[in-house]
């Protein structure tokens, strides 16, 4: 079974004003085989992806499915499903306004009436057997963003599928709800299903996949067996060189007991309606700390309170020893702190906008927009940080929508940098991006602290947060459960202290 071919593509050619996405791509899928499709941001994944699936159109090459000479032209999503191709996306495409259950069946029904019941008792079977903690009738908002990835996962694998598409499927899943995730692929698989996994977690491939398809740069480096493929020469094929041994790049700023003076900031008793409870918090010039603890512990709303995203309800803060008032982002950019929000798509990038418009976005703001720049002026300020963040992108008016993961990723961070803050919070800046990217912002990081700026890092990845920051503030049920510094900061040391051991 693993060797009956179920989808082949062969000598895809796709390309857009000014960029050349795929060039002379071949990948084949097996039946009853896990396939991972690699390679850096803007390497061609997403591309290869969204021509399968019928969203962009072929410039060139041929596409055939079960073992058929024929070729067939998939000119929408729609007539993708039809072929048995299910697509779960890296970005929630379901309705957050609708319940779990319409969510399921949206777009399934032959016919204008609906049976409401029957629906919920599916719905309801579905959730029950895949363990999703969610009710038909719910509103998908009201669902934390992992259970609305396993909802859609969950639609997916429900249609009939042959072909399972899943583009970075984990990345907002935590460790128990990706194993979960890995014996439902792997269930999947036996019964001959044949699933395309696009991550950026290497450690994830080598867990469940079968094969490896590289890209570089819109085109095909090869086709290799997992069990073929050290890790390192995987990593070599997808960024074309070798690559520095992240073990080697640790944070060499300071810790605060080596700081003089005042913290850059410092809350006492600060709460939000988020739900995070009151916690203390300072952080001085030059150093790089972070947040850290499960999904769900609190991270993103300590940083979000700091920031005055959330409604402060408590607390008091100083900004280089003196009172300060920040109860709005507003407040808190004039004051010298820039936000990175973990969810680019919903709090960064205005993807209709021009990578111009949104890199000077921040700076605008705190200007006034009464007071616009001149677009010579704004040309500068997008062509500096193009070139310092090394943005692929055809030119400053290219709508940033259309750029990769990590390309608009690093248009956000311009942004902040724009604003030249003294304070700079990155949640989650390296999620969904390849590991060139991840490391180029990481380098990135540690420069601005060595050059004085005082850095909040959050990532999911416990050897990211490693590698990155000095000191640690560990989160478990939204309340800060302990701290680490200097040489207590490694990765046993940190699940201790989440699980409430003692170091």
């Amino acid at each position: 079974m693993p060797d009956e071919v179920v989808l082949s593509m062969r000598g895809i050619y796709k390309t857009f004003p000014g960029v050349r996405a795929l060039q002379d791509v071949d990948f084949t899928l097996r039946k009853g085989e896990i396939h991972a499709l690699m390679g850096e941001n803007g390497a061609g994944k997403s591309t290869l992806i969204k021509v399968l699936t019928g969203v962009y159109t072929k410039d060139a090459g041929q596409i055939t499915m079960a073992g058929s000479t024929k070729a067939i032209a998939i000119k929408s999503p729609q007539e993708a499903q039809n072929l048995g191709i299910s697509t779960v996306y890296q970005e929630i495409t379901l309705c957050p306004n609708l319940t779990v259950a319409e969510n399921m069946f949206i777009g399934r029904g032959k016919y204008s009436f609906v049976n409401w019941r029957a629906m919920e008792k599916k719905t309801k079977k579905i959730l029950n057997n895949l363990n999703i903690p969610a009710r038909p009738k719910q509103q998908l908002a009201s669902c934390s963003l992992a259970v609305q990835q396993m909802v859609a996962i969950a639609r997916a694998v429900d249609m009939d599928c042959k072909v399972l598409i899943l583009d970075e499927p984990t990345s907002s899943l935590d460790e128990q709800e990706v194993t979960k995730l890995f014996s439902l692929m792997l269930d999947l698989r036996s019964r001959g299903v044949g699933i395309i996994f696009v991550t950026h977690f290497v450690e994830q491939v080598y867990a469940v996949c079968d094969r490896i398809t590289v890209l570089r740069n819109g085109g095909l480096v090869g086709e290799y067996e997992v069990k073929n493929l050290p890790l390192v020469e995987l990593v070599a094929k997808m960024i074309g060189k070798e690559l520095d041994d992240l073990s080697e790049l640790h944070t060499k700023n300071i810790s605060p007991s080596d700081t003089d003076g005042a913290p850059v900031y410092e809350a006492v008793g600060l709460a939000s309606t988020a739900g995070v409870r009151p916690f203390d918090f300072k952080i001085h010039k030059g150093e790089v700390n972070g947040f850290i603890g499960l999904l769900g512990s609190g991270r993103s709303e300590s940083v979000r309170a700091i920031f005055g995203a959330d409604r402060i309800i408590g607390g008091k803060v100083k900004m280089d020893g003196e009172p300060a008032k920040i109860a709005k982002p507003i407040q808190a950019m004039k004051h010298g702190i820039g936000y990175l929000s973990e969810d680019r798509k919903v709090d960064g990038v205005i993807e209709n906008l021009s990578v111009r418009d949104n890199v000077i976005l921040a700076r605008q703001v705190m200007k006034g927009f009464f007071r616009p720049f001149s677009k010579a002026e704004a040309e500068a300020f997008a062509d500096e940080y193009i070139k310092l963040l090394e943005i692929k992108t055809a030119s400053t008016d290219t709508p940033v929508g259309s750029l990769s993961g990590g390309n608009q990723q690093k248009v956000i961070l311009a942004r902040w940098l724009l604003t030249h803050p003294e304070y700079l919070i990155l949640d989650e800046p390296t999620r969904g991006i390849d590991i060139g990217t991840k490391v180029d912002i990481q380098k990135l990081v540690l420069k601005l602290a060595d050059e004085g700026m005082a850095i909040t890092f959050i990532s999911s990845e416990i050897d990211e947060m490693v590698r990155t920051c000095s000191r640690l503030i560990v989160m478990r049920d939204r309340n800060i459960v302990g701290e680490l510094k200097g040489d207590e900061v490694t990765q046993d040391n940190i699940m201790h202290t989440i699980a409430g051991e003692a170091v």
